[in-house]
């Protein structure tokens, strides 16, 4: 045993395995942490790194506090003016919430460790999850992977919009490793929306930017939404007004040369396969190599209850498509008229406004997988699935 408490073989592992990151901890004089294995059953080949990430918590925790807390102020209207002040606050290492076309994004300076490590700290968010980095566009990526023929062509039809990319890190890649958990590869995307590209163009760095609520609860397609969740942990919130889409984005794994979606998301299965032809889909034992691959995410705090035909006592409904009858008091509709898109895009918040105490739980009517209801069912399936603790 060695006098910082770690074995020979101990240090000799971290070191073999992971020298920056390492080295970057014991330059910080971060304390060495005990991780669950449990934890890690998905991602043994990330656990050196996973000790790492958490030391670097431990140092964004201690970051000067006027950077990553505001009080009620941090809530802003965006314009050009808010958007210019939201990227010298990302530039300081602070962190700022901002809506893309899909839900709203925790932004750092993807670029600097501890900003990265303040967005775990600020969600709770497992060290093991990847974050999305997003950037302008395929030449603003180019800078830090690599982008080969087809992924260009799939950039060209898809960008800026609901797609990520997880490509291969370039050799003198800028971003933060903290955003790989620890694999060689980067998830990548250009969102479509003007206020997160207007932060974008005025940082001109890449943005790490998960969605912009604590870990594994519902997304937030609204920036009251994000200060209900985070409230003080974040510098600024954009209210840039609701997502557009409303449902995180797809994320499509190009680095072997068959196309896997580990995400399904705001670009359809049907869209990419036109382009792409088939591509595999990730099942439920797959690595997490991308954001949205744990089994419970995206949860309310009430427990749901999917193919409900109708609503027990107690229960909140979450409705799609004609309703015979009036339908319990409590109740949100998706799409009366049964259109997926619309669904897409009040998923979340149809959530939050039915995630109450004085229901027992939440019954969701059956939606059709086709399409973006691929994407809907996804999320509700992870929403109900069982949770730690």
């Amino acid at each position: 045993m060695t006098a910082g408490g770690s074995t020979s073989n101990e240090r000799e592992l971290k070191t073999r395995s992971c020298p920056q990151w390492w080295l970057l901890a014991r330059e910080a004089k971060i304390p060495d942490e005990v991780t669950s294995v449990k934890r890690l059953n998905r991602v043994p080949h990330q656990a050196p790194f996973f000790l790492f990430q958490q030391r670097l918590n431990c140092a964004a925790m201690s970051a000067p506090e006027n950077i990553h807390t505001k009080g009620p102020a941090n809530l802003r209207d965006a314009d050009d003016a808010t958007c210019v002040e939201a990227a010298a606050i990302l530039r300081a290492g602070g962190l700022v919430a901002f809506p893309t076309e899909t839900v709203y994004g925790l932004g750092a300076d993807a670029t600097n460790d501890r900003a990265v490590a303040a967005i775990f700290a600020a969600k709770g968010r497992p060290q093991f999850n990847p974050l999305i980095v997003h950037v302008l566009d395929a030449e603003s990526a180019a800078r830090d992977v690599i982008l080969d023929s087809r992924t260009r062509t799939v950039a060209a039809r898809f960008w800026p919009g609901p797609l990520s990319l997880v490509l291969p890190r370039a050799p003198d890649c800028r971003v933060s490793l903290l955003c790989s958990a620890g694999l060689n590869s980067l998830a990548v995307r250009a969102p479509n929306h003007p206020v997160a590209r207007a932060v974008l163009r005025a940082l001109d760095r890449p943005v790490a930017a998960p969605s912009a609520n604590p870990s594994g609860a519902i997304s937030p397609t609204t920036a009251a939404h994000v200060a209900r969740g985070l409230g003080s942990k974040v510098a600024m919130i954009l209210d840039g007004g609701p997502c557009p889409l409303g449902l995180e984005s797809s994320v499509l794994d190009l680095t072997s040369a068959t196309p896997t979606l580990l995400r399904p998301g705001g670009t359809t299965r049907e869209d990419l396969e036109s382009v792409l032809g088939p591509i595999a889909v990730a099942g439920a034992e797959s690595p997490i190599a991308s954001p949205g691959m744990l089994e419970s995410h995206y949860a309310p705090r009430l427990p749901l209850r999917m193919n409900a035909r109708a609503a027990k006592p107690g229960e909140a409904w979450l409705a799609f498509g004609p309703v015979p009858g009036e339908g319990p008091a409590a109740a949100e509709n998706l799409s009366p008229s049964g259109d997926l898109s619309e669904a897409a895009g009040n998923l979340f918040a149809a959530l939050h406004r039915l995630d109450r105490p004085d229901f027992t739980g939440i019954a969701v009517m059956p939606i059709p997988e086709d399409g973006l209801g691929a994407a809907i069912n996804d999320r509700l399936r992870r929403a109900a699935a069982p949770r730690e603790g």
